[in-house]
């Protein structure tokens, strides 16, 4: 079936753009010692993730509890759980699943590690932690620093926890190529300044956890990260094509809508809305829009309802047409991929299957 058949809205992966979007960044790590362990947030899929896996990542990254259950479940390993969890039930079943997997979490603060050792202890499981740094996103961490050092050191001495290393989200390597090189060199600095106190006490430091997609080409230039951790490139968007980290031709997640109406003048409106695309704007290159037409680039999409996409053709060459399929390029291809049940698996424009994205909300 070609994929213009499909009933639509439907989310499409083009399995070669993806087989190549994961072959670069693997064969990235590779050439620079760097430790792969990419995010799930983008694709949810065990599919994906055992691809990855099978590329040579050391494991998997995670935001949620939910997301390493359905993970685990699925038979990987190694799963770092890169997101400040709080709440005992939530401790609790990290600790059950750190009993058949090896399990990671990343903290800032005392109080979140001396909950998950009670919850170690109580399971009979030994949870590995990373401890959290800023490194500019002003979001989560501790300064870099004594800060760090400090709380390893109590991590050390609770039962239950095995401190692995350090963690930081350089979220904020973003915008134009020119841009993240120089916020580049700031990371650095900080990150320098995070491993120099755990130098000069003679700690370990095993992991040193980085990365985003925009800045994951840049970390060899970001000495003491041990590994990354991207998520986006799998799919890419247009968010991260307007940085210049990646070309149209590398976004593999396109949503193939249908032009249902031109009765409006200058309008035609496509059945793909918030609740196929997200609401999430473009926050980089022009900013502005709901994704990217194919098939008319010169035909924005201006507007997003529940269920209609405003498409604005006054200034189109396109001829657009009720009954006609088109393909959109999300701006954020991690929130669109968490609004569909499964996704549609294209190769030279043919429906070869599809996958269930299997952790879809799991938001706890």
């Amino acid at each position: 079936m070609n994929y213009q058949e499909l009933p639509t809205p439907a989310l499409t992966i083009d399995l070669d753009v993806l087989e190549r979007n994961l072959d670069r960044m693997a064969d990235y790590c590779r050439q620079h010692g760097i430790g792969l362990r990419p995010h799930t947030k983008t694709h949810k899929t065990p599919e994906v993730a055992r691809m990855q896996v099978q590329r040579g990542a050391v494991g998997l990254t995670v935001a949620k509890v939910g997301e390493a259950e359905v993970m685990a479940a699925a038979g990987l390993d190694e799963i770092l759980i890169a997101f400040p969890i709080w709440g005992n039930e939530k401790l609790r079943r990290i600790a059950a699943l750190a009993r058949e997997r090896n399990i990671l979490l990343s903290l800032d603060n005392e109080a979140t590690a001396q909950g998950l050792s009670r919850a170690a202890g109580a399971a009979g499981a030994t949870v590995g932690v990373l401890a959290e740094f800023d490194v500019g996103m002003r979001r989560c961490g501790v300064e870099p620093g004594p800060a760090a050092l400090e709380l390893a050191r109590k991590v050390e001495k609770m039962p239950g926890l095995k401190f692995r290393g350090l963690m930081l989200y350089p979220g904020n390597i973003w915008g134009t190529e020119e841009n993240r090189e120089k916020i580049v060199k700031d990371v650095a600095e900080r990150v320098g300044k995070a491993l120099e106190p755990f130098r000069k006490a003679g700690m370990e430091v095993e992991i040193v956890s980085g990365g985003s997609t925009p800045s994951a080409l840049l970390t060899h230039k970001i000495p003491g990260v041990t590994e990354i951790r991207p998520g986006t490139y799998v799919y890419n968007d247009l968010n991260t094509f307007y940085q210049g980290a990646c070309r149209l031709e590398d976004c593999a997640a396109r949503v193939v809508a249908t032009v249902v109406s031109t009765a409006v003048p200058g309008r035609a409106m496509i059945d793909a809305g918030s609740k196929t695309l997200s609401s999430d704007g473009l926050g980089s290159g022009p900013a502005t829009g709901h994704g990217m037409v194919v098939e008319a680039s010169d035909a924005p999409l201006i507007k997003l309802n529940e269920e209609h996409g405003h498409i604005d053709i006054t200034r189109s060459s396109h001829k657009f047409y009720v009954g006609e399929v088109v393909t959109v390029i999300p701006n954020h291809v991690c929130t669109c991929v968490n609004m569909h049940d499964e996704v549609f698996l294209v190769r030279k424009g043919q429906v070869e299957g599809s996958w269930k994205v299997a952790a879809r909300g799991k938001v706890r």
